[in-house]
């Protein structure tokens, strides 16, 4: 699996501007909301999920974004209600521990298994802030940014207003 330092060389290697800010360990939105201020830009939730038939997906929103989980799989159109994937899946198919999820993730996803779902509110903010695949770190990258590292990994990630699914 590729370290932080992969990252940043992938990121590079395809000119896509990013910056990273080191603090100590966060697992959940709660714990990093402590860094605001230091780290400008929107912050944000990452889900990994997994449909009925076990296919899998990555919903990335704004921290105060509500998810709707009961009702999103009809958005998406996924096979049955959302559950979240195990720590062995996320490690295995992510390349993340629990509590490092992050759309950078997809770096480690070379058989594009996951389906990455972005809310629409989220893009709409600049610079986007995302854990350089160990939650030690938030690295800031442009909208733009973000869109050239998923095409560059072979993701198609697709823009849907979660909210909307309320």
């Amino acid at each position: 699996m590729k370290t932080p330092a992969d990252l940043f060389a992938f990121l590079d290697s395809h000119a896509i501007p990013h910056t990273t800010i080191e603090h100590p360990a966060v697992f959940t939105v709660e714990e990093s909301k402590s860094l605001r201020g230091t780290i400008p830009g929107s912050h944000t939730k990452n889900l990994f999920l997994k449909d009925k038939k076990g296919a899998l997906f990555l919903m990335v929103a704004q921290e105060d974004t509500v998810i709707p989980l009961k009702s999103l799989h009809t958005l998406v159109g996924a096979s049955g209600r959302f559950s979240f994937g195990s720590a062995d899946l996320l490690r295995e198919v992510w390349g993340v521990e629990p509590g490092s999820v992050t759309p950078f993730g997809a770096i480690n996803d070379t058989e594009c298994r996951v389906n990455v779902l972005l809310d629409a509110a989220m893009l709409r903010n600049e610079p986007l802030n995302y854990h350089p695949l160990q939650n030690t770190m938030t690295t800031s990258v442009s909208r733009d940014g973000l869109m050239r590292f998923f095409a560059a990994t072979g993701h198609a990630p697709r823009i849907l207003d979660f909210e909307a699914a309320v």
